[in-house]
């Protein structure tokens, strides 16, 4: 028996006050639409997809009628309804076409869907019972399991309006639905008949489904409503591919579906690597690496996140390592960092981008021409950079960079640029290509403390990468630099996604899928570009088809093209293209890039180069050709271009036809006609590459150029051979190959024929010796080579001989410097050569001499200069000069040598010999500036430092720096010691040992005056040698003693402060600037001391301090008049000053003087200073008023302990 169906109504919304309501059954609705051939195939699948769209709204809302099912129960097939809106005031003639459709109705006893919306609901349907004159006629279907069909009767209903009989139709189980009536129709399939008459095969298909019944005929019958409802879904959700018929597809014409831009399988992988590029958007760099097979969608799981990342203001920049461009992965990284300057170029408003450009320019100084050099679009953001970088190129500034260097100067470009606002997604793709050079520079980006938003994401295929492998070291450095990092592994698709995957390929519903999905599985395991290839050479092989199969095959000329660029890795410029197609031999590939984008196997990147779809396509076309063959054709690809050419500027290209030509190494070896040409060829591209700051690849290239030179290459071609061993040792250097270095150097002073061309090599030994800490060897080295070149190198001088050179020095510099000598250039050479070499040896022996030794050198370099003209090392000469020479009795005189010396440095000298300048220049003349201003350039010189290869000078910088900011509070104690962190870390990265004592001596200052050193402190074992130690021993006991004085005084313990006084003044030279801090705070402690011993005999100490000191503040205002301020105020205050008008006046003084320095730890050591008088005059009121004061200002400079002092002496006043 029949159930009853009962249908839920809702109220009317407002909308239904002018609009009606009405179902139209769907046949009569159809046979109006087909009669008004007016109405256009568009505007039917408008108002199809509208209709499938309410119901797949209600159907995920659930807005079902619940229906219970009998055995006998009928379904009705008529009982498809239109639900449309009927506008009043409309004619009858006019209302098919002005109906507004709302949807489609269907309901039987085992199925009932509502495609209408709830609101809208206004018909309640009783089997048996009155219907609304609107439905009109509907049938009734009785399942008979007895019999073979099922028959569909007519049932008591209204006639429809034009008395005509309605049509019968039959589900018949082996022929499928038909329809019989009178008409010349009938013996028609329904299927068939509907399509006719415009419906999809895929509402047919469904519409049959429904009608069956999966447990007798066990086909793809419906079962459940969810089915139902997830077909309706993909109706809707992607009409094109899943409802509407694909007409142009035949059996010569078959296209598969795919969706390139879905990501199957992976929701919570790409919810994993969404979630941490939001929290590097907080501030915090993190890293993601991604392991898996080839295709098993790694890339595609990144670029997801490539719209998130431009939503929030950031920046992606890409690049691919491959196995043919192995030689050059730090290019790479570079030329993606390249690739990141357009970007900003384009994004940024020009108000921006000038602020942008001022910032890096205030920021990198000279230094701004080499990363110009490294980064040529960066001329994009400033026309300015532009004419920087050649100045640059012509100062020949990077022969002393290395990989460290440029990964610093990368690091300082990404800090300017990135953001949380604007953070920068690096993501390097195929890590198993790359190496520890181009991953350097991802650590070094990651690790940064100072201000860089990186979010790194690096893929490889974790089954081609074996323990050793650079990237389990980054790994490491990374757990080690305490860098967030999240490793995934991705394996192939489940069944359900592979489903889905197949299904969108064919364009079918994933439920009639399924059983080729399990055979697909079987043959990929789940390997999403497998699975696609699988399908699509099911396709190819006529194996999966609409009605036939078509074969097809690959032309010559598309063969060829990929066959070259496999060759050239997965990118190839279309320059490249370009220059093959001019010869005989090539003249093909330009027809078969054309085919192969067609086809699908090449496409054209962001780039303008010409890229691989994927990696195994890639590997595909390279096993074309036959691994016996492969060599030949590296070879054939490199002479052709080679060829044509010759002579031009191909800028990058050289590397690839370098590269390509080097393959035919036994070729090349058995024609000695070849052997120049590519050696020569080799050296350029060596030369570009150094040019491009990547010095390991350039060391490849030289390295395979001296290896084509005949066996007598040092007789035959001495020029050449001398020049390229040149620059393989130069380039060797810079890779951190320093044994390499080493035997080339030596290899060239053995075989060079002359002293004049060891002398580079000789110089370049000297560098690597003082780089690497050992001073002696370096000092060896140059006596030797100054004795050759006709010095005479004393093994030691006395004091009294330096005594007496230094004022001569000093009076010849008086007498000579002007603008004649300004313009005089030294000529000769080998005076050049023997300044440099002294040079050199001033500062090996700074590390391993007695200081009159240094004088010595450097008075000898000032003196030849003054006599022969000024040449390159002149100016670092007479700042060296500054540094030994500089007291109060002639501060002024020197300071305008040092400030000429500067003056005279913008004619010579690299980025290195700048980081030398300013930190000789601060520890001599500099002290008459600012200190606040001192450690913000010592923190530029240092960068630079980094960036230009001169790591010994820059890490100095950073030492002296450092003491800067902590005698002037320029930066508050916490964020110092995230800054001296960082420099350990590169210390450690550098394994430079001797700044690295100054500086851990800093901070265990620093750590100290912040807490303590409870949870600030860490382990170190220092040694600072002893006062009998002629070089480094003696200069690092003078800061260790300095810095005991200091952080005695701050904890107020008098007694070790006075100790480590006396032995200050026993090792350090009389009369320099750093001597009047340590009396400062030694007249402060005396003062102290009277109190708590009431003891006035160091009160003539006090008086003579005060006087130094007056002298001292009129050389350096800013440095020194508030510390005179404040002894006078004290000394006044302790000794019997009562006063009290007269005192507040000298402390306020005191107070003002120092806030007007910015020494804000000063200014609350005088407030400090001025609650304990009030305290002892009995003022409480003002006492608190100053520790307030004094606690503000110790707040601001980040010492707890001295907070902690303050709140204490408050704690008693209150």
């Amino acid at each position: 028996m029949s159930k009853k169906i009962l249908m839920a109504a809702a109220d009317a919304a407002s909308a239904a006050a002018k609009e009606e309501h009405i179902q139209i059954p769907l046949r009569n609705w159809i046979d109006v639409e087909d009669a008004d051939n007016s109405s256009t195939a568009a505007s039917s699948e408008s108002q199809l997809i509208q209709a499938l769209d309410l119901n797949q709204n209600r159907s995920e809302q659930k807005y079902y009628n619940n229906v219970a099912l009998d055995d006998d129960a009928k379904i009705g097939i008529d009982n498809f309804a239109v639900c449309v809106y009927k506008k009043r005031g409309i004619s009858s003639s006019q209302q098919q076409q002005s109906d507004d459709i709302r949807g489609v109705r269907m309901i039987s006893s085992g199925l009932s869907l509502s495609i209408e919306e709830p609101s809208y609901l206004s018909c309640l349907f009783e089997e048996g019972g009155e219907k609304d004159d609107q439905m009109g006629r509907y049938l009734e279907v009785e399942l008979d399991a007895q019999d073979a069909s099922v028959r569909i009767n007519k049932a008591d209903c209204h006639d429809s309006a034009d008395g005509k009989e309605q049509r019968k139709f039959f589900l018949d189980r082996e022929g499928g639905v038909a329809a019989v009536d009178k008409s010349a129709s009938a013996g028609i399939p329904a299927i068939q008949q509907m399509q006719r008459w415009g419906a999809p095969a895929s509402i047919c298909r469904m519409m049959q489904n429904l009608l069956e019944s999966a447990a007798e005929t066990g086909g793809d019958a419906y079962q459940t409503m969810g089915e139902v409802g997830e077909d309706l879904h993909l109706l809707l959700f992607d009409p094109d591919r899943f409802l509407f018929d694909h007409e142009a597809q035949n059996a010569h014409n078959m296209q598969l579906l795919y969706r390139k831009e879905k990501l199957y399988g992976r929701d919570e992988e790409e919810n994993l690597i969404t979630d941490t590029f939001c929290r590097v958007t907080r501030g915090k760099s993190e890293a993601f690496f991604i392991g898996g097979f080839s295709g098993s969608g790694k890339s595609m799981l990144v670029d997801t996140l490539r719209v998130r990342v431009k939503n929030v203001g950031g920046y992606v920049i890409k690049h691919k390592f491959d196995a043919i461009s192995q030689d050059r992965p730090l290019s790479g990284v570079i030329s993606a960092v390249n690739q990141l300057c357009l970007m900003i170029k384009h994004r940024l408003t020009s108000k921006r981008l000038a602020a942008l450009s001022k910032q890096l320019k205030d920021d990198f100084g000279a230094d701004i021409g080499l990363l110009a050099r490294m980064l040529p679009n960066v001329c994009a953001l400033s026309p300015e950079f532009s004419s920087l970088a050649g100045e640059v190129e012509d100062r020949n500034t990077s022969d002393n960079m290395n990989a460290r260097s440029v990964s610093f100067t990368l690091l300082r470009f990404v800090r300017l640029v990135s953001s949380p606002k604007r953070p920068i997604m690096l993501f390097l793709d195929d890590l198993q290509w790359a190496d520890d050079t181009a991953l350097d520079v991802v650590h070094t980006f990651l690790s940064d403390t100072m201000g860089s938003c990186v979010f790194f994401v690096g893929t490889y295929r974790d089954n081609e990468v074996q323990i050793g492998h650079a990237i389990f070291d980054l790994l490491q450095k990374l757990e080690t630099s305490n860098v967030p990092t999240i490793k995934l592994s991705l394996t192939g698709l489940d069944r359900g996604d592979l489903n889905k995957m197949v299904s969108d390929a064919l364009g079918l519903y994933p439920r009639i899928c399924k059983s080729l999905s399990d055979i697909v599985f079987q043959k990929t395991k789940g390997n999403p570009f497998f699975v696609l290839e699988f399908i699509q050479s099911l396709q190819s092989r006529g194996l999966l088809q609409y009605d036939s199969c078509q074969k097809r095959w690959l032309s010559n000329e598309i063969q060829l093209l990929l066959k070259v660029m496999a060759c050239f890795g997965t990118c190839t410029n279309e320059s490249v293209i370009g220059y093959l197609s001019e010869s005989p031999e090539y003249a093909g590939v330009r027809n078969g890039l054309e085919g192969a984008i067609s086809e699908g196997f090449v496409e054209l990147n962001a780039e303008g180069s010409f890229k691989f779809v994927h990696d195994k396509v890639r590997e595909a076309a390279y096993n074309l050709t036959p691994d016996r063959d492969k060599k030949q054709l590296h070879y054939n690809l490199g002479k052709t271009l080679h060829s044509i050419c010759e002579g031009k500027d191909v800028g990058n290209a050289i590397f690839l036809i370098a590269s390509q030509i080097n393959h035919g190494k036994e070729f090349i070896e058995t024609d000695d006609t070849l052997r120049i040409p590519v050696a020569k060829l080799n050296m350029k591209a060596g030369e570009k590459a150094l040019d491009g700051c990547d010095h390991k690849m350039a060391y490849f290239y030289f390295l395979a150029a001296i290896s084509f030179l005949p066996g007598d290459s040092w007789e035959s071609y001495y020029d050449l051979s001398l020049r390229l061993n040149v620059l393989m040792a130069r380039a060797a250097n810079s890779s951190c190959r320093y044994d390499e270095a080493e035997l080339t150097l030596q290899r060239i002073c053995k075989r060079a024929r002359c002293l004049q061309d060891k002398l580079p090599a000789y110089f370049l030994l000297v560098t690597i010796f003082l780089s690497q800490g050992h001073p002696n060897q370096a000092y060896a080295t140059c006596s030797s080579i100054l004795t050759q070149l006709g010095e005479s190198v004393p093994e030691t001088v006395t004091t009294e001989t330096v005594g007496d050179m230094i004022p001569e020095t000093l009076r010849m510099y008086s007498e000579v410097y002007g603008d004649d000598w300004l313009g005089q250039k030294m000529e000769d050479t080998s005076l050049s050569n023997i300044i440099k070499f002294y040079s050199a040896m001033a500062s090996a022996a700074y590390f391993c001499k007695p200081s009159h030794m240094v004088a010595y050198f450097v008075c000898k370099m000032v003196q030849m200069s003054l006599q022969k003209g000024v040449c390159q090392y002149t100016p670092l000469a007479l700042m060296q000069l500054t540094s030994i020479v500089i007291r109060i009795d002639n501060a002024a005189f020197v300071h305008r040598i040092a400030k000429n010396a500067l003056a005279l440095s913008e004619k010579f000298g690299s980025s290195g010999e700048k980081t030398e300048l300013c930190v000789n220049y601060y520890m001599g003349a500099g002290h008459l500036d600012s200190y606040q201003s001192g450690a913000n350039q010592l923190r530029k010189a240092f960068s630079s430092g980094l960036s230009s290869g001169n790591a010994n000078a820059a890490f100095y910088c950073a030492g002296h720096g450092t003491h800067f900011s902590t005698i002037s509070a320029e930066t508050d104690l916490p964020s110092l010691l995230l800054q001296i962190d960082y420099y350990l870390r590169l210390l450690e990265i550098y394994k430079s040992e001797m700044p690295k004592k100054f500086i851990l001596c800093y901070r265990e200052t620093i750590s100290t005056l912040i807490d303590r050193g409870q949870s600030t402190g860490i382990e170190a074992k220092l040694s600072y040698g002893d006062a009998s130690d002629p070089g480094i021993g003696n200069k690092l006991l003078e800061v260790f003693y300095f810095h005991q004085v200091f952080r005695n005084y701050w904890l107020g313990y008098s007694e070790r402060c006075h100790h480590y006084v006396q032995k200050c003044f026993a090792i350090s030279k009389p009369g320099h600037f750093f001597i009047y801090v340590i009396k400062f705070y030694h007249g402060l402690n005396s003062l102290d001391m009277i109190k708590k011993q009431a003891n006035y005999s160091k009160s003539k100490e006090v008086d003579e301090i005060i006087a130094s000191m007056k002298v001292v503040a009129s050389q350096s205002e800013s440095n020194f008049r508030n510390k005179l301020e404040l002894l006078e105020a004290e000394q006044y205050g302790v000794t019997g000053g009562h006063i009290v008008a007269v005192a507040f006046h000298a402390y306020n003084t005191a107070i003002a003087s120092a806030q007007k320095a910015k020494f804000v730890h000063e200014q609350g050591l005088a407030c400090e200073k001025a609650g304990f008088y009030c305290k002892r005059m009995k003022d409480n009121e003002k006492s608190l008023m100053y520790f307030n004061q004094a606690r503000e200002c110790y707040e601001k400079w980040g010492s707890s302990v001295k907070v902690d002092f303050i709140q204490k002496e408050l704690s008693k006043l209150m």
